[in-house]
């Protein structure tokens, strides 16, 4: 979720390319998937449950994008123009002379943390009935993941209030700067969760292959990649090359989002068998 110049340019043609491949797997799994039951004269018929399912797997594709969506607007696009790593002086004049940014930032927040809490929730309703268990865990740790991310909210509103109060400006700095760091590093830490729930998302696709396996390893290797990334920042380890440590999950929940929104889910094989 988290360069200038060259490095933005590189990161944007990457994302551009593995977004590309990530279409390219999805179609030749369905391909796979189709000559497979069709190699099992399988007579294909959408039951009402699996029609319930595609209706659900594309409302959570909807809480997932828009949770992408506001992610981008939020922490890309608005939060460096209010808050400023370092410098709490420009954080502080930003939140002063341009309030409306720093209300969009922060119901931007606000939108991430909705749409993540309704994705978790959405995801347990698709997966419940092939993995309860893991599907119990994905949406709790999912959860986490707005409960986390409500801490930063909070400290975007005290600090605008502190902002716009009567303090004198030296007393203002140090309670932004309090803040501020709240905020980075209600984002940092909470890269073990963003990593966490990848897992169960990737282990129900992968055991159920009611969606692209390659998927769901992709995921795995993401959830690896975010906590490599917290733990290794906690350690002092800074580097821009962290930042490839996330680069599968930034694949594979893209694949996801778009998978669902356009396939859903597939039919279970055992459910199929029965139409032979």
């Amino acid at each position: 979720m988290f360069v200038t110049g060259v490095g933005a340019a590189i990161g944007r043609q990457l994302r551009r390319t593995l977004v590309q491949l990530g279409i390219l797997f999805s179609k030749i799994e369905m391909t796979f998937y189709r000559n497979k039951l069709k190699v099992k004269n399988c007579t294909f018929t959408i039951t009402m449950e699996q029609k319930q399912l595609l209706t659900t797997a594309r409302l959570t594709g909807f809480w997932y994008l828009l949770l992408a969506v506001s992610g981008i607007m939020g922490f890309m696009v608005f939060h460096p123009q209010v808050y400023v790593n370092n410098d709490p002086d420009k954080t502080l004049s930003n939140l002063m002379n341009h309030a409306s940014n720093a209300r969009m930032r922060l119901l931007f927040e606000l939108v991430i943390i909705v749409s993540q809490a309704l994705a978790a929730v959405w995801f347990y309703k698709l997966f419940s009935s092939i993995n309860n268990w893991a599907a119990s865990v994905l949406c709790i740790w999912g959860t986490v993941n707005s409960v986390v991310i409500m801490v930063s909210a909070i400290s975007m509103n005290a600090a605008i209030d502190i902002a716009q109060s009567s303090q004198n400006i030296q007393e203002k700095t140090v309670v932004i700067q309090l803040l501020g760091n709240l905020i980075a590093n209600s984002w940092s830490i909470g890269g073990l969760f963003f990593g966490l729930w990848l897992f169960p998302m990737g282990y129900i696709i992968i055991s159920s292959k009611r969606m692209p396996v390659a998927l769901g390893y992709v995921l795995l290797a993401g959830g690896i990649g975010y906590l490599l990334q917290t733990f290794l920042n906690a350690a002092g380890v800074q580097h821009k090359l962290l930042n490839f440590l996330v680069m599968p999950a930034t694949l594979g929940e893209l694949w996801i989002v778009g998978y669902l929104l356009t396939f859903g889910i597939r039919p279970s094989l055992n459910s199929n068998s029965s139409h032979e």
